[in-house]
């Protein structure tokens, strides 16, 4: 990737910004194009002084900007991925989806750059086969609460496959289940967040639903290694590939694994489980794995200690409410 020109849009933020460390230490230099709406300039204030490096605040629910250089790859990973999130504004979660996809097309065509989009798991659904493979056509409800993520990143997939085939442009498309890692926010609503930051405040862990339904971790390193195997096959992918981690654990050994891990005292209460939440969700993995030699290698328990560190510590001060007691101790000199 040395000599190379790599646009990553919502390089901010949670996945985006671990994309931007990786992708410069090959040599290679990162235009970070985040409109910080969940972004964070944390995230990448490691980054900001080093050669080859640049930020654009910048939202690709617009063009991108015909001053920018010419880029040989774009990773297009602008959009709220959390439900607290991606709900807060349906409108605007769905147009990022769609016209932001639009744009990075459209650049992508005039610089003649290769395209790797960030999908989700969510276009699975509700999914009523397990695990889920990329030949699933999934289970969603147009109408719903998550419609906006659910059926945006779909109708995505779809316009990227056309206007690859109509454009003769390289574009590959990952599916992306459940990660977790440093650089999580802790108000994402998101489970493994959630649960690290209640243990570690001693709060009562919210479990929706029974702690039956299932998920699928994958630790963010596996992740963006994944990502960079995508986007650097020489042959390209045939079609959607999921990444994420096949080992399925229930949110209820979620709970129980972090409070042990952080030494809390929390207890457990359970809620309703929100409309349209999937029951269960694994990846089947082998198209990865045939194609780009992939698999996760961290497993949960590394991963969550890792995680855990990160929220014990630098969170704990980058996202504490500004004026606030929490603010102002990690501010002062120790």
């Amino acid at each position: 990737m040395a000599a190379r020109t790599v646009a990553v849009t919502g390089g901010a933020g949670f996945i985006g910004s671990h994309l931007c460390d990786a992708i410069l230490e090959s040599g290679a230099r990162v235009v970070c194009i985040d409109n910080f709406h969940t972004g964070r300039w944390e995230n990448i204030h490691h980054l900001i002084d080093r050669p080859g490096f640049d930020v654009l605040e910048h939202d690709i629910a617009h063009p991108l900007p015909a001053s920018l250089p010419r880029f040989d790859q774009i990773y297009n990973f602008a959009c709220p991925a959390s439900p607290v999130h991606y709900q807060s504004d349906r409108v605007r979660t769905a147009l990022t989806c769609a016209q932001g996809a639009m744009n990075v097309l459209e650049r992508a065509a005039q610089d003649a750059a290769a395209v790797l989009h960030a999908s989700t798991s969510e276009v699975y659904g509700d999914p009523e086969i397990h695990p889920q493979s990329e030949d699933y056509f999934g289970n969603v409800n147009p109408v719903g609460p998550r419609s906006c993520y659910d059926e945006g990143k779909r109708f995505a997939e779809t316009l990227l496959t056309d206007f690859a085939a109509q454009a003769d442009l390289d574009v590959r498309i990952i599916r992306i289940f459940n990660t977790y890692g440093p650089r999580m926010r802790p108000d994402d609503g998101r489970v493994v967040s959630n649960f690290v930051t209640q243990a570690l405040e001693g709060e009562t862990i919210t479990v929706y639903g029974d702690g039956a339904q299932t998920r699928s971790f994958c630790f963010v390193d596996d992740l963006v290694r994944g990502c960079l195997k995508a986007m650097n096959t020489p042959r390209g992918l045939p079609g959607p590939v999921n990444l994420g981690n096949p080992c399925e654990t229930t949110v209820g050994e979620l709970a129980e694994l972090i409070v042990a891990m952080t030494g809390s005292r929390s207890e457990v209460s359970y809620r309703p489980l929100p409309v349209d939440d999937p029951r269960r969700r694994r990846p089947d993995i082998r198209r990865a794995r045939e194609l780009l030699g992939w698999s996760p290698e961290v497993p949960l328990r590394e991963g969550l200690e890792r995680t855990i560190h990160y929220f014990m510590g630098e969170s704990r001060r980058l996202y504490a409410p500004v004026g606030s007691g929490a603010a102002m101790a990690a501010a002062s000199p120790m």
